[in-house]
Order: C-alpha cells, then structure tokens, then sequence
C-alpha cells in the first residue's frame, strides 16, 4: 500500500553547527512578519511493505525557500544569565532541612545541572508578551521540578533503566529505588506549591490557569500518556502516528507549557496564548526527533546519558521509522512550522525564541 503527499521543509543539514531552517547569524534585522516563506516542495510517497515497516521516498518538485534572517540576537549569553537565574531560584526552592535524605535526593537531581531549556522558554515566552522575569520565575522552577521528576522516575529499574543522567550516576544509584521514587514525587507536589505560594503581582485567574496548563501537561492526558503507550509499545511494530502521540505527549507537551505559562503569567491575550502553543508543540516535537536522532549518532560521553538506549531496548524512534535523512528533513519543516508561529510577533522580542528553535535542532547532547 501506498500514498504520496507533498511536504514542506528548508533543505539544511541538522546537527552541524549552523544554522538551519534558512535562518542566517549575523544579518540585519528583518521584521520577519512582512517575510513569505517559501518552503521547498518535496513529493514524498508512505511505502508500507510486508514487513510493516514504514518508509518514505521523496524527491524536489519545487523551489528552495528564500533565505530569511536569523533575528540578531546575544542568545548563548542570554541562555546563560537565565539560567542562572533560574538556578538561584531552584537552589532557594529546596533548603537542605529535615528530613535530609529525601530534601538531599531532590536536590541531587534538580541541580544536576542540564540547560533549563523549560525554564528559559518560559522566562523568553513571558517576556515577549510584555512581562518579566520575575512573574514567569515561579512557574519556570516548577517546570524545571515536573522535569526533573519526569526524569528520575524514567531512569528507574521498572521503567527505562538507566544508570547514567546529565553525566551523573542516576538518583536510584545513589540513594535507591525507594528515595528515588519519592523525591520524583515530592518535587511534583512541590512544582504546585511552588507556582501557588510564589508567583507574585499576577491575578489569581492566570495562576490557576497556569495551574490547570501544568496539571494536564504531566497527567493523564500529557507525561503519563504518552509513558504508557512508548512501554506498551516496545518491541512492537510501531507507525509513526502512533510515534508522535508518545512524543507530542512525553516530551512535547511539557515544552509547551513552559511557553504557555510564561505567556499567560506575562499577560498575553487568548490569541496570542495559541500562537506560541503552535510554536511551542512545533519545537517540542523537535525535542525528540532530535534526540532521537543523537541516541544513534553521539556517544554516551557526549550526550550525559547512556546512547543507544533506545535501539538497545526495542523502542520506537524517528530514525528507526524513516532513516536518519528523512528524520533529519521532518526536523528542518518542524522549524520552518516554529518560525511560522512567531511572525505574528515583534521579531526583536521574539529573537530568543526564534533562536530557540535553532538551538534545539543544532544541539549536540
């Protein structure tokens, strides 16, 4: 059986260090909403054979897309100064106090170090709708908690099994399996708290919203959704509809609550609050595709965590699916659909999250 379609994306190579999506360093600001995209056209045809593996076949139908600036912007300063930021605040978020072992526990994991990624969207989606940092600092920690919980309770014998996180043993190695579940548990009803007990100078309706976003995003309509269909699913033959519900649920939904609670503590109107929730599904998805594709091509030295994990335990990812090419193009139209989501906004304040959606397809661990 077999269908064709015509696809979108920028004819750029992901993972070298450049660039991507047509997006260029170092040009004059262009207000990117007067800019047209013109996508390269690519046919591509679903090929499902005996063995019901999937595959795709593509060649150029059309023309390349114009070249469109990459907003000028200090974006590896920037990410640095938040996230140091953000780093003060996790440390004030969990004293050292009684009882020590499960405040220790917590404090192992969520100051691991890692990129804040979540958190800086948030503090960048906020600011770009007119707010500041301190109003999204809140919600930016407890992203960085339901994260960091997300991560301790996958590295867990019963789930993935891993022994190596952000370069460091995994917190079941060192303080086991019991500590370690509790401390993921722990730093989620701390995530709630927090947002609650903090987030200053914001009208009660946004911070309940924000609440409700963080609710549904790690429950059973988010995080818990898509865990429970990846380990169903592994060892089995899996489509790739079936792939992006566990990635848009696993690991895209939590990115796009970062830009949303950050757009709705910095006052954004509805409108706007959907727009970066398009942006924000487009480069949560390229989260993983990305990772996807560093599981098989980086080494564990590289990445922090143990490589190959995944082809090691059967599981279904972007390149097992379409081949490391083909994941590498849906990557390049997941920027282009990003990208798309911003031009509404003013391009000067949305330079940090254009640059975002750069960083996350060029990033090497």
């Amino acid at each position: 059986m077999a269908f064709s379609t015509t696809i979108s994306f920028y004819d750029n190579s992901l993972l070298l260090k450049k660039p991507i999506n047509g997006l260029i360093n170092n040009q004059p600001r262009t207000p990117l909403g007067h800019l047209k995209f013109a996508p390269l056209k690519i046919q591509a045809t679903y090929v499902a054979g005996p063995s019901s593996k999937h595959s795709f076949q593509s060649q150029e139908v059309g023309n390349k897309s114009q070249k469109v600036p990459l907003p000028a912007f200090e974006f590896k300063e920037y990410m640095i100064n938040k996230a140091n930021q953000v780093n003060k605040a996790l440390d004030e978020a969990v004293p050292l106090q009684h009882p020590q072992k499960i405040n220790e526990a917590m404090r192992y994991s969520l100051l691991a170090g890692g990129k804040r990624v979540r958190p800086v969207l948030c503090i960048a989606s906020c600011e770009l709708v007119g707010g500041d940092e301190g109003l999204a600092m809140p919600a930016a920690c407890a992203l960085e908690m339901i994260h960091t919980m997300s991560l301790i309770h996958d590295d867990l014998p019963c789930m993935d099994n891993d022994d190596l996180r952000r370069g460091k043993p995994t917190s079941h190695k060192i303080f086991g399996e019991d500590t370690a579940v509790l401390a993921g548990d722990a730093l989620l009803s701390l995530a709630f708290e927090h947002v609650a007990r903090n987030t200053k100078n914001v009208s009660s309706d946004r911070v309940v919203q924000a609440i409700a976003e963080l609710g549904s995003t790690v429950g059973s309509k988010g995080l818990v959704a898509g865990q429970i269909v990846d380990i169903e699913s592994e060892g089995k033959e899996v489509s790739l509809s079936t792939l992006e519900y566990i990635h848009v649920h696993k690991t895209a939904k939590l990115l796009e609550a970062a830009v949303v609670c950050g757009a709705i503590m910095g006052g954004a109107d509805a409108t706007s609050v959907e727009r970066l929730r398009k942006y924000a599904r487009s480069i949560g998805l390229l989260f993983q595709v990305v990772d996807d594709i560093l599981d098989v091509t980086k080494s564990s030295e590289e990445l922090g965590k143990t490589a190959g994990k995944d082809l090691e335990s059967d599981k279904a990812t972007y390149p097992k699916l379409m081949g490391i090419d083909e994941a590498k193009k849906f990557a390049a139209q997941l920027v282009d659909e990003a990208n798309q989501g911003l031009a509404f906004f003013d391009h000067v304040k949305a330079a940090p999250l254009y640059h975002f959606a750069n960083y996350i397809a060029t990033r090497q661990n």
